[in-house]
């Protein structure tokens, strides 16, 4: 005899669809960096600056405070004013890096979050237990891109060198923890050594760039010299300061 439970149980492979999934997303956020503990009028005044020449740059983007300099700005008063002063000019400011307790404590009052990132993330853990595997890690990623890089498309080489054989076209975004070579019209935004290697270099057949970063030192084209525009040339960092230059 028959259960007729039985009918109720499945005995086919039936589907089931997960109502979430949690992926890895690579971010771009802009720092800016406070390099002094007591920011006054002048503080201010650069900032307003700042976001005027790098609007380009700045306004959409995700923002980050990064406190590395200043372990000693533990001002509320002070925090409160700076943080009103970017948001109140549109910027998407989220969180701090480099922070003191006290300052993640005053931070996260503001609705701000501790990020960490580069090299004070646990990678260095993870190559500790599993030495075998770290040496595959650190084997270099170059890439190359045998095309053009449209408006509104980021391309990221996440462990060495990006080449792209191809133009760059505004609105588009190119990424390198190592150098950037374009064979093509750069009219976009390359970022070489964003990992924070400072020998990177940008280099591109045609300069008509939106923006050139190298280890979070940046130029836009507000701030790009006029001659240099529509020329072969490379970046470099020198002295902390980004140099373009032509290629003779």
């Amino acid at each position: 005899m028959q259960d007729n439970n039985e009918r109720h149980v499945p005995t086919g492979g039936s589907v089931r669809t997960e109502p979430l999934q949690v992926r890895g997303r690579f971010l771009t956020a802009i720092a800016i960096r406070i390099d002094v503990e007591t920011p006054d009028t002048h503080f201010f005044a650069a900032l307003e600056d700042k976001i005027k020449t790098a609007a380009n740059l700045l306004i959409g983007a995700p923002i980050l405070l990064d406190f590395e300099k200043v372990p000693g700005f533990t001002s509320r008063e002070l925090l409160h004013d700076v943080v009103r002063a970017i948001r109140s000019r549109g910027l998407l400011l989220f969180g701090v890096q480099n922070a003191t307790p006290e300052q993640q404590a005053l931070a996260a009052e503001l609705g701000l979050i501790q990020v960490m990132i580069g090299r004070d993330a646990p990678v260095q853990q993870v190559r500790a237990a599993t030495p075998r595997r770290s040496r595959l890690v650190a084997q270099p990623g170059n890439k190359i891109i045998h095309r053009h890089v449209r408006s509104g498309q980021m391309v990221v080489a996440e462990r060495g060198d990006l080449t792209v054989v191809g133009s760059v076209a505004s609105g588009a975004e190119v990424l390198a923890y190592g150098n950037i070579h374009i064979y093509g019209t750069l009219r976009g935004r390359a970022m070489a050594g964003v990992e924070g290697d400072a020998s990177a270099r940008i280099f591109c057949s045609k300069l008509e760039a939106e923006l050139l970063a190298i280890s979070g030192l940046f130029k836009t084209s507000e701030t790009i010299q006029p001659d240099l525009r529509g020329c072969n040339v490379q970046a470099f960092l020198e002295d902390e300061t980004l140099r373009i230059e032509r290629f003779l």
